[in-house]
C-alpha cells in the first residue's frame, strides 16, 4: 500500500493528479489499496475534505474505485465485451457529493449524481423527434412479409435514392445502424493481412474493426478540411485495399470535409501505384444534424465508394438503422451475406424511419436540432478560443480539445464535476514521415506543436452556462502534469 508520507501535493486537484501519475507509471498497480482519507490528511496536514475530494475525483476519472468500508482501490474491473480502446472512451458518471461549481450542472432535476457528462458522444435526447407519432402513422402490419421479400421497403428505397448525396447510385440497402454497415462492408473488402487507411484521430471502433478483420490500420493525418492528400499518398505507397473515412462531423474532431478536399482525395486515389482500386467506406454518421453540406468521393470515383448514412444521431441511437449505398457488386454481396444472418432490417423499423423522414412534424425537430447543435458548438468553441484554447470550427456534436496533459485534464475536470472522453483511444501511431510529404504534413500539424494530449468533448450537450463550462475546460486544458 502507498505510504501517505511519500505524497507531496496538498490541494485536492494536485493530490488527485499525483495519485493518477503513480497509477499511470505502474507505481500503484491495479488492485492496490489507497491509504485512508484520515491517514493522508494527517500525513499532509490538510483537511479530510481535501483528501476526500481528491479521492472522488480519481473515482470519477475511472482511476480508482471505492469498496465502502473495505477502502479505495486502483481500478481493476473490466468490461470484457469491450476492447481496451473502447473501454477508455467514456468516463464513469460523476459521483454524488462531488463539489461542483455553481452553474455547471445541466439544469435538469435529478442530475445531482452527474453534474455534466460530456464524454458520451451521443445526441441530446431532448433533440430527438418523437417516435410516438411515427409509430402511430407507420401502422406496420403484423404480417411483415416473406423471408425472400425485398430487404428494403420500396417506398423507403425510393426516398433514400432521391436523397442520396450522389445521383445514380447503383444499389442501396438498409442495415442495423451505421457501424453495422461499415462492419458488413469491411467483411467483404478486407482480407487477412490487408492494410487499411484510417483517420487518426479517428473512431476507436473503426480501428478495432479493422484489426478484428485481420487488417493493419494505416493512420492518416488531417487538418480543418479533412484528410491531407499528402498523407493519403504516403499511405497508398503501402498499397492498402481500403480507406475508411468520416466525411462530416468527424468523430472525435468535428471536422467536416470540404468539397475541394474530397475532390483532391479522389484525384490521389485515381493515381494509385499499379492501378489498384482502393475501396472507400464513408461513414456519414451525423448526416441530418451536420451543418456542412453532403460530400462524397463517389462524385468522382463512384465505382469505389460505399457510403453509409446513419440516423442514430438524428433520430435516436436505439433505432439501430442506417442506409448503405454504392457499387452493386459490393452492396449485393452484403445483402447475400445478411441473408445468412439477420436476413433484413426489421420492416417495422423501416416503416418508422420512412415516417420520420417524410412526416413534416417529424422533419421539423431534426432541422431544429441541427441549428441548435450548430449554435451550441459555435458558442463553446468561441468561448474556448477567448480563453486561449483552439478547437477549430467543429460540426455535429463533438469537439477535439488540446490539453497540456491528458491525465491531468481528466482528473481536474472530474474534480469540477465534468466528464469528458480521454483522447488516447482515438489515436493510433503514425508511420515515419520524410521528404516532401513531411513538409506538407508538418505545416498542417504546426498548430498542435507542444500539445501534450487531447480530450473529446461532446459540446452538443452543453445546454447552458457556456462561459462557466468553457472556463472549467480551459483550466483543465492548461493543467500541468503532477511533478
Amino acid at each position: 500500500m502507498l505510504a501517505p508520507d511519500t505524497l507531496v501535493e496538498r490541494t485536492a486537484a494536485g493530490l488527485a493528479a499525483e495519485i493518477a501519475r503513480l497509477v499511470s507509471e505502474g507505481t500503484l498497480p491495479p488492485g492496490d489499496r489507497l491509504p485512508t482519507v484520515r491517514q493522508v490528511a494527517a500525513a499532509l496536514e490538510v483537511s479530510t475534505g481535501t483528501v476526500a475530494t481528491a479521492w472522488r475525483a480519481l473515482a470519477d476519472a475511472g482511476v480508482v474505485t471505492s469498496r465502502g468500508r473495505a477502502g479505495t482501490f486502483v481500478r481493476t474491473e473490466k468490461r470484457e465485451w469491450l476492447s481496451p480502446r473502447v473501454r477508455g472512451l467514456s468516463a464513469p458518471a460523476v459521483g454524488a457529493g462531488v463539489a461542483v461549481p455553481p452553474g455547471l450542472g445541466d439544469g435538469r432535476r435529478g442530475a445531482a449524481s452527474v453534474a455534466l457528462d460530456l464524454s458520451l458522444g451521443t445526441p441530446d435526447p431532448a433533440m430527438l423527434p418523437s417516435l410516438e407519432r411515427a409509430l402511430a402513422l407507420a401502422r406496420p402490419r403484423a404480417d411483415t412479409g416473406r423471408y425472400h421479400d425485398l430487404p428494403v421497403l420500396p417506398e423507403l428505397h425510393d426516398l433514400l435514392r432521391e436523397q442520396w448525396p450522389v445521383r445514380g447510385v447503383e444499389a442501396i440497402t438498409v442495415v442495423d445502424g451505421a457501424f453495422d454497415g461499415i462492419s458488413r462492408t469491411v467483411e467483404q473488402v478486407v482480407r487477412f493481412g490487408d492494410r487499411v487507411a484510417v483517420e487518426s484521430p479517428g473512431f476507436p471502433y473503426i480501428f478495432d474493426l479493422v484489426e478484428a478483420a485481420g487488417g493493419v490500420p494505416l493512420p492518416l493525418q488531417s487538418d480543418r478540411d479533412g484528410i491531407l492528400p499528402a498523407s493519403l499518398a504516403l499511405a497508398l505507397a503501402q498499397r492498402p485495399s481500403t480507406l475508411v473515412l468520416q466525411p462530416r462531423a468527424q468523430n472525435p474532431t468535428g471536422v467536416s470535409m470540404s468539397i475541394d478536399r474530397a475532390r483532391r482525395l479522389a484525384d490521389v486515389l485515381l493515381t494509385v501505384p499499379g492501378g489498384t482500386r482502393v475501396t472507400v467506406i464513408e461513414d456519414d454518421h451525423s448526416a441530418l444534424i451536420a451543418s456542412a453540406p453532403p460530400v462524397t468521393l463517389a462524385l468522382w470515383i463512384p465505382g469505389q465508394v460505399v457510403h453509409v448514412r446513419g440516423f442514430s444521431k438524428s433520430h435516436g441511437p436505439d433505432l439501430r438503422i442506417a442506409a448503405l449505398g454504392g457499387p452493386s457488386e459490393i452492396v449485393e454481396r452484403i445483402i447475400r451475406r445478411r441473408m445468412l444472418g439477420p436476413g433484413w432490417t426489421s420492416r417495422l423499423l423501416q416503416s418508422i424511419l420512412l415516417e420520420l423522414l417524410t412526416d413534416a412534424r417529424s422533419i421539423a425537430p431534426v432541422r431544429t436540432a441541427r441549428l441548435i447543435y450548430r449554435d451550441r458548438l459555435d458558442r463553446l468553441a468561441a468561448a474556448l478560443r477567448r480563453l486561449g484554447v483552439e478547437v477549430g470550427e467543429p460540426d455535429g456534436i463533438n469537439l477535439w480539445m488540446p490539453v497540456r496533459d491528458e491525465r491531468a485534464a481528466l482528473v481536474h475536470l472530474a474534480a469540477e464535476g465534468i466528464a469528458v472522453a480521454a483522447g488516447t483511444p482515438f489515436v493510433i501511431d503514425a508511420p515515419e514521415i520524410s521528404g516532401s510529404v513531411a513538409a506538407e504534413l508538418g505545416a498542417a500539424g504546426a498548430e498542435g506543436a507542444g500539445v501534450g494530449g487531447w480530450v473529446r468533448v461532446t459540446g452538443g450537450s452543453v445546454v447552458e452556462n457556456v462561459r462557466l463550462v468553457a472556463e472549467a475546460l480551459a483550466r483543465a486544458a492548461f493543467a500541468p502534469p503532477a511533478s
